[in-house]
């Protein structure tokens, strides 16, 4: 005869709730993989070549990391009903449209995502009614490079510098470098007159450049309480910065509003 196995009624209680928090991570695991799966998604498949259902689970899975509504909201869906698929709009009809279908409960930010033939594509453009953002924008000096050094916070959105002070922020490389601060002949915020800059990225200058691993500009042009003039005129500054010849196809949206294609 073999062995009795004695239970006690404490010990099942406890296995019943180990084997249900096993089961809870089991769960868990296979939300983070099939959110890891849509991401990859993005990693291997350009925006101009991804199947709609494609960029919806992305920007659904973005979503949910930030905060926002997804795009299966409601509202979305509502507006995306007022949107042909099949026809490019053109500037003034996008503009006018996107006015329309905007439905958040602020002063939304109207942006536009185009697709361009080749990544490295990067420059700068003043638009002449402005972004309607509060930019600041502040000249290196020592005392910056120092505070900075001992932790202090960053409390500016772009940092111009003279070319003596290169070396100087040499030091402040590794943090200024993954935010997007660091000056760079490229974005325009090095000159012997920083000063200027300053004045010109205030007043509605703009830096565009393409994803590090796509060939996509993302980038604005207004708020949805400008005119539609003025967002026009922000428009045709922008791509003629760019130039059509370089530009595959674009895209007009507020911040929450679904993509409405444009005409090139």
């Amino acid at each position: 005869m073999g062995k009795v196995k004695q239970v006690v009624m404490g010990d099942i209680e406890a296995e019943e709730k180990a084997r249900a928090k096993a089961a809870e991570k089991r769960a868990q695991k296979k939300i983070v993989k099939n959110e890891e799966k849509v991401e990859e998604k993005v990693e291997v498949v350009s925006e101009a070549e991804a199947p709609e259902v494609v960029k919806t689970e992305v920007k659904a899975v973005k979503a949910s990391k930030s905060g926002k509504p997804n795009v299966s909201g409601k509202n979305y869906q509502a507006q995306l009903t007022k949107i042909d698929k099949n026809k490019l709009y053109s500037p003034a009809e996008a503009v006018s449209l996107v006015k329309k279908i905007a439905f958040a409960k602020f002063n939304e930010t109207i942006e536009l995502h185009i697709n361009v033939l080749e990544k490295g594509i990067r420059g700068n453009a003043t638009l002449p009614n402005g972004t309607g953002k509060q930019v600041k924008v502040v000249i290196a000096t020592d005392g910056l490079v120092t505070d900075i050094e001992k932790g202090g916070k960053i409390n500016f959105d772009i940092l111009v510098a003279s070319p003596d002070m290169m070396p100087k922020l040499a030091k402040i490389a590794k943090i200024l470098g993954p935010r997007g601060l660091m000056p760079n002949p490229k974005t325009n915020t090095i000159s012997p007159q920083p000063e200027k800059l300053v004045k010109d990225l205030s007043g509605g200058q703009i830096q565009y450049k393409t994803e590090t691993n796509f060939p996509i500009i993302h980038t604005i042009i207004g708020k949805l309480d400008f005119e539609d003039k003025k967002l026009l005129d922000n428009y045709q500054v922008l791509i003629k910065a760019i130039g059509k010849d370089k530009i595959v196809s674009l895209f007009l949206k507020s911040t929450m509003s679904p993509a409405i294609g444009i005409q090139v």
